[in-house]
C-alpha cells in the first residue's frame, strides 16, 4: 500500500493529505473538480488518491448525497507522514515544577486543538536548548527572555518567534537559605551556582556582586540536597519548586540589577532559526498562545492533569 504513494496517484494523495490537515473533522471536503482544478490533474486521479488515503486509514469520508462528502475522522500523524510534514520538535527545561509541567501540557494540547502535533524534548540549561536550534536538533527552544536576548547578540541567526508573557516561565526567584535562623545574606557564605543555567548564574552573581562569598559550582538539580546537607549556605532558585519552598526560608533580592534580571527570567519565549521562520510558522499554524497559557494555568491550579 505504501508503495502506491510513489505513483502519480500517490503524489496526488500527498497533496490532498496536506489539504486535509487544515480541514476540521465534520466539515465538507472540496469537490473532486475543485481538487482537479487546483492541482491541475484529472478527476479520476483525485478520486483514486482520496480512495488511497481512506485505504491507509488516514481519513474517513462520508458521502451525504447532494450535500457533498464530509470528513468524519482523520489521523493527523498519518496525514503528516503521508504529506511529508514532520511535526515540530521543541526543547524545554526539565519539568521539575508544576509550572513547567503546565507549560509542556499547554503546548502539546494547544497543538492538538489546532489539529497539529509537536514533540518535546527536555534538557537542563537554557544555553543547551539554544544550541539545539543552532545545530538543527530542535525547531523551537523554550527559554527565558533574558537567556534569549543575551544569546541573540552572539548568534544573529536566531530570533524570538513568540513571547508568552511575564510569569509564564517562572513565578519568581528568591534566595534560599540553609539556616532558618538567618534573615539575610552575609559575607563568608558558600553560595551555589549552576554555570550552565544563564538565569540562575546571572541572578546569583548580580545579587552577591562585591560581597566576600565563596561560589560553589553545582547542577541546579542538586540545590535541595546541597542546602539540606549545608554544603552551601544559600542559592538562588525558583519559587515554583515546591520541595525547596516548603523546606527552606527565603529572602528577596536587594540588588537593583538582580531585581531587573528576575523580571526578565520570569517570561518564557520561543526561539527559532530566522532562516527557517517560514517553515516553522507553517507548522505552528493556528496554535494560539492564549490556549497554551490557559492550559498551563489549569495544570498549576490542579484543575487539569499534566499530559506531555
Amino acid at each position: 500500500m505504501w508503495e502506491k504513494l510513489y505513483s502519480k496517484n500517490g503524489l496526488t494523495a500527498k497533496h490532498i493529505a496536506k489539504e486535509m490537515l487544515d480541514l476540521e473533522v465534520g466539515n465538507k471536503i472540496p469537490r473532486v473538480s475543485d481538487y482537479s482544478t487546483k492541482l491541475s490533474i484529472g478527476r479520476g486521479t483525485v478520486q483514486i488518491a482520496l480512495g488511497l488515503l481512506e485505504e491507509l486509514k488516514a481519513i474517513h469520508l462520508e458521502a451525504r448525497g447532494h450535500l457533498g462528502t464530509f470528513l468524519v475522522d482523520k489521523d493527523i500523524e498519518l496525514l503528516q507522514e503521508i504529506a511529508g510534514i514532520s511535526p515540530l520538535i521543541g526543547s524545554m527545561p526539565l519539568p521539575y515544577s508544576r509550572k513547567y509541567e503546565g507549560l509542556a501540557t499547554g503546548i502539546v494540547e494547544a497543538f492538538e486543538l489546532a489539529g497539529k502535533k509537536i514533540n518535546l524534548s527536555f534538557m537542563r540549561g537554557g544555553l543547551n536548548r539554544m544550541e539545539t536550534i543552532r545545530t538543527k536538533r530542535s525547531d523551537v527552544a523554550i527559554v527565558s527572555k533574558m537567556t534569549a536576548e543575551n544569546s541573540l547578540s552572539k548568534y544573529p541567526n536566531l530570533k524570538i518567534m513568540k513571547k508568552l508573557g511575564v510569569g509564564s516561565y517562572v513565578s519568581a526567584h528568591k534566595i534560599f537559605l540553609a539556616e532558618s535562623k538567618e534573615a539575610s545574606i552575609y559575607n563568608g557564605m558558600k553560595v551555589g551556582v549552576d554555570m550552565s543555567s544563564p538565569d540562575q548564574k546571572e541572578l546569583t552573581f548580580s545579587e552577591f556582586e562585591g560581597m566576600d562569598v565563596q561560589f560553589v559550582q553545582l547542577n541546579y538539580m542538586q540545590i535541595f540536597d546541597m542546602l539540606d546537607s549545608k554544603k552551601i549556605d544559600a542559592a538562588v532558585w525558583s519559587l515554583d519548586d515546591k520541595r525547596i519552598t516548603k523546606t527552606f526560608e527565603s529572602v528577596d533580592f536587594q540588588s537593583a540589577k538582580a531585581k531587573k534580571i528576575s523580571e526578565d527570567t520570569s517570561e518564557a519565549v520561543l526561539v527559532i532559526d530566522r532562516e527557517r521562520e517560514e517553515e516553522i510558522m507553517e507548522k505552528w499554524g493556528s496554535v494560539d498562545i492564549k490556549d497554551i497559557l490557559e492550559i498551563q494555568q489549569q495544570v498549576e491550579t490542579g484543575k487539569k492533569i499534566p499530559k506531555y
